[in-house]
Formats: structure tokens, C-alpha cells, sequence
């Protein structure tokens, strides 16, 4: 059923808040400063964002952040660096990320502002580093409820383990098959994840509450939570089981009608759905040259079709970075925000709420991106809960399974670290059927870098246990199934085509696998048919090939339909398992593996 509640009661509020030096250069997206009725402008608050305390109108700080994907302590390479435009055009990289500073810049941004909200957008939890995977996330659970987070939409990796476990980290208790982690039962969520579009099958009801009020004093703000509608195409078939998935923009415009029927006229949405901005800087200026110029993509579209009762979107999955103003049907800039991913940033939206009306005054709103630099102290709290976990995870996550000469990247169409993860899982195929002729490894199942420097104390060229599972957290089987040589042309085609035309999903090939793509064509013939060959040998329409891939492809994943179609399937072991039983049989410390060279794929550019 839909909440209206003013706070979580199992949550003692926020009393003690470590006050320290605010850090982080912000970008600003502000809306036009109009007059406000019997008030100052938004221009004129002396540089305080919250300007508005008393009288007709009360600023309402909106923190926002998405895509934390358990990422409690600091994220490494890329996935740990923001970039920054410098006023003279020149661009700075700032380490950024880790709970333990989030929760102190979080804190600190609070400071002085009674009136504030944190909300995220969805994608906590789901491809995991081992110190939250390893324990179904319940770690990350914890952080959350220790930032103080408020309220967040469901993502799609929220669903990796199906609905029940998702119902688990909302409500509490022990897995169902490791059991407690500790002698103290898990006690779930203190914020309502909301799914308004996701609908039991049988029930057609919301799986989740679809909205929550929040409530303070005079002033409530609402909060309408979904997912982008094709989950279930980058979800396993089992995780999606039972569930409808809706069109988010009728859903978020259904719901708004509810709230405003209710008396809740300052609406939020919560979309788990974002954008392609036109630059890699977090602070670029995205309304330039116009409202919303500098961002494009799924969101786009949502945001210029969401009612305007709805007052501000704030967005994730896409892990950008982006604050525009993207006019709603009505023709007002509307704020649209994004703080890039692993929780390198965070947003800070200030929300004037007018109590006359009830309603934002959007001509008053303003919002900024700020880094989390790891320049501030830690919170204690934050280290001595990944301290905890981390020593749960010790014993399993330092031991080493393999050696590599150099960095072995994510990165690229074909990248060095696909092609190694497809060979793990053509070799683990072998020792289940001899006859096994090539695997395919879908590049979104390929989450970080393995790097030649040491993590921690294991040295440097080891490979760990711990960031194996960062690179495939997804306990997917590798599955074996029989196609012809048609289907597996068209699976190829699948590629650039169907759904992933405009956004190529390219499959990582085993050793022995070679075509040419060519980038300078459209669709489907950007395959090129007769450049594909297997050892050597062109592709046989008619002949039966085995092929290997994960259990999330075997189901049709990503838009692989025809990956779906095979037969004589046969389930193995888990991904990770093949990754490791590869690395320790094909390295050693006198021998270590050097990164493959990719160039199994000639693109044509």
C-alpha cells in the first residue's frame, strides 16, 4: 500500500553529525531567478543555497546520490577518479568515493539545514565488491541506514536475487539458505525502497510501495520510485520471474495524480533510468547552449513527458554525472540530476517549498554536484562497520588464485580482460563436454579491471579471491547449450542490432573466434558475415556448434534472443569458479599471465 509517514520509527533521527571542512567543487544548475511573492529572489541569499527559513517560503535540501552498488570502501582506478573542468579549460582527475567519506560529506553538507531529505536512485546494492556481495549486500544495507538515507527507487540489480530477496533487505532477517552472519539478526532496510511500475504478475499491485511522503511540520514533499521498464532485459529470467515491469513515464504521471488528490503538490521522482551527457566533467555546464542541450538519452525523453505536477527527477543506471534543466510538457525547466556512480558524488538540490500553495517554487531551485574527496576525515561509525565486515571476509577474499604481468582492463569494443574471462569459461566448458567449440561473455558482466598493483598486502601481479569476485560478483552458472551456425550469425548480428542498434552490446569472444565489425555501416550488417570464422574455418549455417555462456545470456539477456533458443542445455558451475580454476592453472608467480591482445574483433571505424 502507498506510505504516508513522516519518519522511519525504528531510526533514532539524526542527533550527532560530524562537523568538518566541506570539500569538493560543485557545478551548478539553477533555474531562473524569478521573484518570489513577499520574498527574495533565489539570487539574492548571499551565497547560502538554503536560503528560505521562515515565513511563506522554507528551503528543503534534497541530498541525491545513485549507483552505489555496494561500494563501501574506496573504489580503485577509473571507477575511484572524477574528472573535473577547470576554469581555464584544462581538466583535474580527483580520487573520489568510499562510505567512510560519503557519510562525512553527507554530514556536513546537512549542517544547518532543518529541513533535509536524502534520497538515491535506485542500484545500491547488485555487482558488489566481495565485502558486500560476499554476504547478499546485508553490509551495504547497513551503511545505508547509517548515512541516513531517506527513501530510494528500486534499480534493476536491486532484482539480481529475485523479489524475495529484495522483500529480505527491506524488511530484515537472515538468508534463507547461508543463514545470520552474525549473532545478530539482520534487520533490513530503514527506508522504503519503492517500485511503483514493478507489478506482482498475479496481484497487478506494485511489488514495493509505490510512493512515500515526507513530512515535517507544514512542509511535505512526495516521493513516486521506478525502474527503467527493460529490466527484465538486463536481469536473469529468474530474478524478473512474476514480475510486470510498466512504462515509467504513466506510472510516475499516475501516481503524482494520486499524491496531488492527497494534498502532496511537491513531488520527487526517483527514476532509475538516465542519460548520455555531452561531456565526461562532472561540472560541465549541461544547459548550455540551451535548457538541457548537454544531455541526451533515455531520460531526456522521460523528462519531457513526466507531468509537470512532478517538480523535480533525480535519475541514475547510466553511472553519469549531469544537473540540467530539461523543460517539462508544460514548457518549465524542470531540474533532471545524476551523481555519477560507486558514490564518487553526491547531489545537493535545494527545493523551496511554498506553504501557501503547497508546491516548489521552481523558479527558485538550485542543485550541484559535489565530490567526494577522500580529503576529510573518516566517519568513524562507517570504518568500524567495514572493519567488521571486512574481517568476516578476510580468510575468503585474500587468497590468491592467480598472477598477471600487467594490468588486464575492462576497457574497449573487444577488452583485454573479456577475452580472458570468455577463455576461463571455454576451458571450464571442456571439463564438462570435450566438444565445446567457443564461449561468448556479455561486456556488462565484466564490472572492474584486474590491476597488476597490489590492493592490499598480497603484492603486486597477484590476483585475490576478493577482486576476482569484484569483476564478476554476479553468481551466474556457465551454461552450455547447442545452436546451428545460423543462430549463432544472428546472435552476433544481435549485437548492433534489435534493441542493442543503438547502444551496441559487443559480446566478448573466446580464443579461436574472428570476425571483422564495421563501424562505418548500419544495424545488422555491421557484422560482417563472411569474415566469421572459427579457427580458421568459415561459419557452417547448417553444422551444430556448442557454445558457452553465461546463465544470464543462456536466458536471452541483453537482447540475445537467439542465445536463448539453443539445446541440449547443460548447467555448470559458477562463473567466478571458471574465472579462478583458469587464472591458478594458466599462472604462477615464476609465470604470470600476461594480458590477452584483443584482437580477435577487427573493427572497422
Amino acid at each position: 500500500m502507498p506510505a504516508t509517514s513522516p519518519a522511519h520509527p525504528r531510526r533514532r533521527r539524526r542527533t550527532n553529525r560530524l562537523l568538518v571542512t566541506a570539500a569538493g567543487v560543485l557545478t551548478v544548475g539553477a533555474l531562473a531567478a524569478a521573484a518570489l511573492p513577499g520574498s527574495a529572489s533565489a539570487g539574492e541569499q548571499g551565497g547560502k543555497a538554503h536560503g528560505h527559513q521562515h515565513g511563506r517560503y522554507q528551503d528543503v535540501q534534497l541530498l541525491s546520490f545513485n549507483d552505489l552498488h555496494g561500494n563501501l570502501e574506496p573504489p580503485t582506478g577509473s571507477s575511484g577518479r572524477v574528472t573535473e573542468l577547470q576554469p581555464d579549460g584544462t581538466t583535474k582527475t580527483i580520487d573520489a568515493g568510499g562510505a567512510e567519506y560519503l557519510a562525512t560529506h553527507l554530514r556536513q553538507a546537512r549542517k544547518g539545514n532543518a529541513y533535509s531529505i536524502t534520497a538515491a536512485g535506485g542500484d545500491m546494492v547488485g555487482a558488489s565488491p566481495l565485502i558486500s556481495g560476499l554476504f547478499h549486500d546485508e553490509p551495504t544495507i547497513e551503511a545505508l541506514n547509517k548515512l541516513d538515507l531517506d527513501v530510494t527507487s528500486v534499480g534493476n540489480h536491486e532484482f539480481d536475487e529475485g523479489a524475495k530477496e529484495l522483500a529480505r533487505l527491506q524488511n530484515g532477517g537472515c538468508h534463507p539458505t547461508d543463514g545470520c552472519y552474525t549473532d545478530k539478526k539482520f534487520q533490513g532496510a530503514d527506508f522504503p525502497y519503492l517500485s511503483a511500475n514493478v507489478l506482482d504478475e498475479k496481484t497487478e499491485k506494485p511489488l514495493l510501495k509505490p510512493y512515500w511522503v515526507w513530512k515535517k511540520r507544514d512542509v511535505k514533499v512526495g516521493f513516486i520510485g521506478v525502474t527503467l521498464e527493460g529490466t527484465p532485459n538486463i536481469v536473469s529470467a529468474e530474478g524478473v520471474k512474476g514480475l510486470v515491469f510498466k512504462d515509467e513515464v504513466e506510472t510516475i504521471n499516475k501516481y503524482a495524480k494520486e499524491l496531488r488528490r492527497k494534498g502532496v503538490k511537491s513531488i520527487v521522482a526517483l527514476i532509475h533510468e538516465g542519460g548520455f551527457p555531452a561531456s565526461q566533467n562532472y561540472n560541465y555546464d549541461c544547459d548550455a547552449p540551451g535548457a538541457g542541450d548537454g544531455i541526451s538519452g533515455p531520460i531526456a525523453d522521460i523528462a519531457k513527458n513526466v507531468s509537470p505536477e512532478v517538480d523535480a527527477l533525480v535519475t541514475g543506471h547510466t553511472h553519469n554525472a549531469y544537473v540540467c534543466t530539461i523543460p517539462d510538457p508544460a514548457g518549465n525547466p524542470r531540474m533532471v540530476t545524476s551523481a555519477a556512480s560507486f558514490g564518487r558524488l553526491y547531489t545537493d538540490t535545494t527545493l523551496t517549498y511554498d506553504r501557501r500553495t503547497g508546491d516548489i517554487a521552481r523558479t527558485a531551485v538550485e542543485s550541484a554536484n559535489h565530490v567526494v574527496s577522500r580529503d576529510v576525515p573518516k566517519a568513524p561509525d562507517m570504518t568500524r562497520l567495514i572493519d567488521k565486515w571486512n574481517t568476516l571476509a578476510a580468510p575468503i577474499g585474500n587468497r590468491a588464485i592467480g598472477h598477471i604481468s600487467g594490468d588486464i582492463v575492462k576497457d574497449g569494443t573487444e577488452s583485454p580482460l573479456g577475452d580472458l574471462i570468455a577463455d576461463a569459461q571455454l576451458a571450464y566448458a571442456r571439463t564438462l563436454d570435450p566438444e565445446t567449440d567457443l564461449a561468448l561473455m556479455n561486456p556488462g558482466g565484466v564490472r572492474a579491471s584486474l590491476t597488476y598493483a597490489a590492493s592490499g598486502g598480497e603484492g603486486d601481479g597477484v590476483v585475490t579471491f576478493a577482486e576476482a569476485f569484484t569483476v564478476q560478483p554476479f553468481a551466474n552458472t556457465v551454461n552450455l547449450q547447442t545452436f546451428t551456425g545460423e543462430q549463432l550469425i544472428q546472435a552476433l548480428k544481435e549485437q548492433v542490432s534489435g534493441s542493442n542498434e543503438a547502444a551496441p552490446k559487443i559480446l566478448q569472444v573466446s580464443d579461436g573466434l574472428t570476425y571483422t565489425l564495421d563501424l562505418t555501416k548500419s544495424g545488422a550488417d555491421r557484422v560482417v558475415t563472411d569474415s566469421i570464422r572459427l579457427n580458421g574455418e568459415a561459419i557452417d549455417p547448417s553444422a551444430s556448434y556448442r557454445v558457452a555462456t553465461n546463465s544470464f545470456l543462456a536466458g536471452g539477456g541483453d537482447g540475445f534472443t537467439t542465445l536463448g533458443q539453443g539445446a541440449d542445455d547443460l548447467v555448470g558451475d559458477d562463473d567466478l569458479k571458471a574465472l579462478e580454476q583458469y587464472l591458478t592453472a594458466n599462472s604462477s608467480a615464476g609465470s604470470p599471465l600476461a594480458p590477452p591482445a584483443a584482437d580477435r574483433i577487427t573493427i572497422v571505424r
